[in-house]
């Protein structure tokens, strides 16, 4: 299985770009109702304010882009092949969207892509084949993922998504979730938007958006008019503070002694798992009462588990298997080759 992640950042741009990159993931530049998007790292190099929503519907401008350039990316790899792909929403949007979000994607029989930005000579048609459509709660992804994929993990477990949106968690056993465990918060937003706070008394920071903070805050620092600023600090105390204010309540007031009974695995997903500062939080919380486990690649976790749902609902031979995570942060699409 290959995935491959963008910044789910965009912004229009009519200008031209001319060999920017030979990297195509790199030079998203598509065509959507007469009006040219660059998406992605495009956006970061070359926008001016490149931005993205948060928790987007089908509705949106942002959804609707990032669907196109999450599928022109699994085009690349299965070209005119069918496809059956999965995808989702937060647990709590689930139901408000998965009707819009079928109908939209299977209104796609095409993206208009400008190559120039790689080295082509203008715009073409790439056509998308899509043959089956599938809807999963992103949470339902991460957990086929725990289980069908690497980790492997069987049994009953509890699963934490600290997306950068939203905050689910829950107790999954082998015949499903156990609907009175489920809960959603605020995601990862929450600890940068403090520290863009916290560091905009002392500092001016420009034109930076949420994500490229987002990045500088993973790295530890940031460079602000010329200066390096170690964010070190900064991250450990906003951190501290989320995991305190929001995800500790929150498991509080969900989860009862009789659900550790019948678990010892917790399984954090996500690109807050990313964040060291607070995956130390969860083990001073949990330490001897729960094994805590973390993925290698814990942002590809829903994107990884879609992939695989979506392959095991192919119906027709020579149909390959995409999983689309169109996340908050980052847009993650993984296709399963024909020999996996």
């Amino acid at each position: 299985m290959k995935t491959t992640t963008f910044p789910s950042v965009l912004e229009s741009y009519n200008s031209s770009l001319l060999n920017v990159t030979t990297d195509t993931t790199d030079a998203i530049k598509i065509k959507h109702n007469n009006e040219d998007y660059i998406i992605g790292n495009l956006a970061l190099a070359e926008g001016k304010s490149p931005h993205k929503g948060i928790n987007s519907s089908p509705d949106d401008l942002d959804y609707q882009l990032l669907l196109k350039a999450g599928l022109l990316i699994a085009a690349e790899d299965v070209g005119t092949k069918p496809i059956s792909i999965t995808t989702g929403f937060p647990h709590s949007t689930y139901n408000l969207n998965k009707e819009a979000a079928s109908e939209l994607i299977s209104k796609i029989k095409s993206v208009t892509r400008d190559t120039r930005p790689f080295g082509g000579s203008g715009y073409e048609d790439i056509p998308i084949n899509i043959e089956r459509i599938n809807l999963i709660p992103e949470i339902f992804g991460a957990i086929v993922a725990a289980r069908e994929g690497e980790m492997g993990i069987r049994g009953s477990m509890f699963v934490v998504s600290l997306g950068y949106g939203t905050l689910e968690f829950g107790l999954t056993t082998e015949d499903g979730f156990v609907q009175r465990t489920l809960s959603s918060g605020n995601g990862l937003r929450y600890a940068i938007d403090s520290a863009m706070k916290e560091l905009s008394n002392t500092h001016y920071l420009g034109l930076r958006n949420e994500h490229q903070f987002d990045t500088a805050l993973k790295q530890g620092n940031i460079i602000l008019n010329r200066r390096r600023i170690d964010l070190s600090d900064l991250r450990k105390s906003v951190l501290r503070q989320y995991y305190e204010n929001v995800i500790s309540p929150l498991i509080k007031n969900t989860w009862n002694d009789d659900d550790f009974s019948k678990t010892s695995t917790l399984v954090l997903v996500g690109g807050g798992a990313y964040y060291r500062e607070l995956v130390e939080s969860f083990y001073d919380e949990f330490k001897g009462l729960l094994k805590i486990e973390i993925p290698d690649n814990p942002m590809e976790m829903a994107s990884t588990g879609y992939c695989l749902h979506a392959s095991q609902k192919i119906e027709y031979p020579g149909t390959r298997a995409v999983g689309l995570d169109i996340g908050n942060a980052h847009t993650c699409v993984s296709v399963k080759s024909s020999e996996d």
